[in-house]
């Protein structure tokens, strides 16, 4: 298969099967935490404690992850932050499993956890960048997406089969190990040192990432509509389960619905793998059209199918996007800068996400759950299309095909 080539490349191969570990060991750390926690205490407050303070850390540390990594190694300072991902979930299950844990133990150590994160992030385009030609991007992107849906599904069914056979301590000791898989596969990567600029002053050169960012229209104008977009998509995310429970049944209907957004996703990097649209973000914001249909679904009044149909086909054209984004910023931002543009990127588009997670009940509240679905689901429409205004976004071309494979 043409999208498969890139597999050929022993370096991406190793930073894929690395990532593949990795993502796997991010799908369990939600269920694996939340039994812990609720073992621990039995409270929800807690529970969304630490969950808040592992994405906190996250988000405050992902500008300086930016800068870190266009200074050192991409593929070396991802190393790094899995062995310090390995050791901090390792001693989380070391409590939890003895016994001594604490609800302040895990605070502090998913903290770490968010911040290794937050380092390791913008690395990533950079390193497919170095372990792949130019023409190989979109599809090493679209087998990282396939890996990234994959974890969505399974990570958390092996955390739960873990939780109820031996304990929410055994099933953060199996993320541990996931991490440190992925460091011993980064650890085989063999690069080149490439030309670094001379390392400036810390603000210095987060200012220059920040001119990078804006000195490209079409960059900033797509992400300022990823975060509007991201802020809308708190409807479904907190106004979906509401209905689920008050309407169809419960927690079962959630979770087809939730499942089939995962299979779309899965389907979106499939497709991925093979389409090569001349002009990849109109193409791609074009598609994207159709993120809106779960909250128009739920909206509507539909069934159960109808809306977990409606899932997938926004899960489906997130994945193709999310590909068709990720092989712009490789192929067309300097290889210098582009750990600081992800940084921004990163950051920006998850700016407005907290607030519409907190805000969307009492709006609801005030205005009805279907309205304020309605209204957030058109509104979505709206903004992925206002970037097409720009001839920046509607013409930057698609990477050139590789004509060896």
């Amino acid at each position: 298969m043409h999208g498969l080539s890139v597999l050929r490349e022993r370096n991406f191969r190793w930073f894929f099967l690395g990532q593949c570990t990795s993502m796997l060991g991010d799908g369990m750390v939600a269920p694996a935490l939340a039994f812990a926690v609720l073992g621990l205490t039995g409270r929800a407050v807690d529970l969304g404690a630490v969950l808040a303070t592992g994405s906190a850390a996250q988000v405050m540390f992902t500008l300086v992850g930016g800068v870190i990594a266009d200074r050192l190694p991409r593929h070396s300072l991802m190393l790094g932050t899995d062995l310090v991902r390995a050791v901090s979930q390792g001693v989380a299950a070391a409590l939890l499993i003895s016994g001594a844990a604490r609800i302040w133990h895990l605070l502090v150590l998913q903290a770490v956890h968010g911040i290794a994160a937050a380092l390791s992030g913008p690395a990533v385009a950079g390193v497919v960048q170095a372990t792949t030609r130019p023409e190989q991007r979109q599809p090493a992107n679209a087998l990282r997406v396939l890996a990234m849906s994959t974890s969505l599904l399974t990570g958390p069914a092996v955390a739960g089969a873990l939780v109820v056979g031996a304990g929410p301590g055994w099933a953060l000791a199996a993320d541990s190990a996931t991490f440190a898989v992925s460091a011993a596969c980064l650890s085989r990567l063999r690069l080149r040192r490439t030309g670094h600029e001379r390392p400036q002053r810390f603000v210095r050169e987060l200012a220059d990432g920040w001119r990078e960012f804006r000195s490209r229209r079409w960059v900033w104008s797509v992400i300022v509509a990823a975060s509007l977009v991201n802020l809308l998509g708190g409807a479904f995310s907190v106004l979906g389960p509401t209905l689920s429970a008050r309407s169809f049944g419960g927690a079962g209907a959630w979770a087809l619905i939730s499942a089939t957004f995962g299979a779309g996703c899965l389907g979106g990097g499939a497709i991925a793998l093979c389409v090569r649209p001349r002009f990849p973000l109109r193409s791609g914001l074009a598609m994207m059209v159709m993120f809106a249909c779960p909250a128009l679904a739920l909206a509507g009044e539909l069934t159960v199918p109808g809306i977990a149909i409606a899932a997938f086909f926004g899960g489906l054209v997130l994945m193709v996007f999310n590909t068709l984004w990720e092989t712009a910023l490789q192929q067309h931002i300097p290889e210098t800068a582009l750990s600081r543009v992800c940084a921004y990127e990163w950051a920006g588009a998850l700016a407005c996400q907290p607030l519409g997670l907190a805000l969307v009940a009492p709006i609801a509240g005030c205005f009805g759950l279907r309205t304020t679905l309605l209204t957030a689901g058109a509104l979505q429409v709206l903004v992925v299309l206002t970037p097409l205004l720009f001839p920046e976004v509607r013409t930057l071309p698609s990477p050139p095909r590789d004509r060896r494979s």
